[in-house]
């Protein structure tokens, strides 16, 4: 769901661009003021873990389209809202500068679709209150996983066809959009919500909570964590669909030929070269800024790409590096004892 800037005029890109900076600026705020420890490793290594995940699009039978773990309900089940909107905008912009994957000008609009929407709205709003009578019923918090990470997402979804209208920069009809990107990012949602289930349950298994020796099992967690990572941005990203996700889908229906359209506008024109210039990886792979390889329709599955496997591994490895100084800088500064 990571949208191109092709589809954002600059009024709407810089209002967003200024919504998503306040987020940021609220939970650096709010972080600075807790009191307990932020998790700055856990920061670091879910960041990559999510990052990595993102990589590996999943086939959606019977449409022709993709979709793919975003992560912002994972990382703020793991984390708190705070931090998780933190360490998916760090990821979001690495993968825009780096990646080519999303626009510089979309960008404020990446991080409230992907980041604050799951941590603001639908964490408290649909997460809390339904796990809040759980009781400590596994089932009940299952279901209320998948029901905030399935409004997480489609709020999303809606949020890109709005902004998109707003934009008036594509002939796209606000109807038909959002009649294709609703249904579509819905089985998207239902598999997140499924997928960050299965993660967190998985994760707990080794939190320092549950066993006498935390600083041991915090060793054994951070080792779990950093091992996915790297096995799927190295292996599994092999397996990723080459099948166009739920925002691609719904364009090439909507409007055809949307990519080739000329740059709307001077900073459109701008922005797209220094994303050209910095983006060391496009498309997830070694090539040149700017070089794109000739489409094949009849690509091999699994792709094995050795091209593929280092990009996601150094990009992994950013994020963790990138996530933790972010952590660092955030995180209060040691507090005087209080007065007895």
């Amino acid at each position: 769901m990571h949208m191109a800037d092709a589809l954002i005029s600059p009024a709407v890109g810089l209002t967003m661009w200024a919504v998503a900076g306040g987020s940021v600026a609220r939970a650096v705020r709010r972080l600075r003021n807790e009191t307990a420890e932020l998790p700055v490793p856990r920061m670091g290594l879910l960041g990559a873990f999510v990052f990595a995940a993102q990589m590996i699009n999943f086939s959606i039978p019977g449409t022709g389209s993709s979709g793919h773990l975003a992560g912002g309900l994972l990382l703020t089940l793991l984390l708190g809202s705070d931090a998780a909107i933190l360490v998916m905008a760090a990821v979001l912009t690495i993968q825009a500068l780096l990646f080519a994957d999303g626009g510089l000008l979309a960008l404020g609009c990446n991080i409230v679709n992907m980041a604050v929407i799951p941590s603001y709205v639908a964490y408290p709003l649909v997460y809390r209150p339904l796990a809040a009578f759980s009781n400590s019923s596994s089932a009940r918090r299952r279901l209320a996983t998948v029901l905030a990470a399935i409004v997480g997402v489609e709020l999303g979804a809606f949020a890109v066809v709005v902004e998109t209208l707003l934009s008036g920069v594509t002939p796209l009809s606000f109807a038909t959009f959002a009649a294709l990107m609703l249904p579509i990012h819905l089985a998207i949602g239902l598999v997140e919500g499924i997928a960050t289930v299965a993660v967190v349950e998985w994760l707990e298994r080794v939190r320092p909570e549950t066993v006498r020796e935390p600083a041991q099992a915090e060793s054994r967690l951070a080792a779990v964590i950093g091992l996915a990572a790297l096995f799927i941005a190295g292996i599994l990203s092999w397996l990723a669909s080459s099948r166009p996700d739920g925002l691609e889908w719904s364009l090439q229906r909507t409007a055809p030929g949307w990519e080739e359209s000329p740059p709307p506008s001077k900073l459109h024109a701008a922005l797209a070269r220094v994303q050209q210039r910095t983006s060391w990886f496009p498309d997830y792979d070694f090539t040149s800024p700017g070089e794109q390889e000739p489409a094949n329709e009849t690509a091999a599955w699994p792709a094995v790409s050795l091209g593929t496997s280092l990009a996601g591994v150094l990009g992994s490895v950013i994020v963790l590096g990138a996530t933790v100084a972010i952590g660092l800088l955030v995180r209060p500064r040691s507090r005087q004892a209080p007065t007895p």
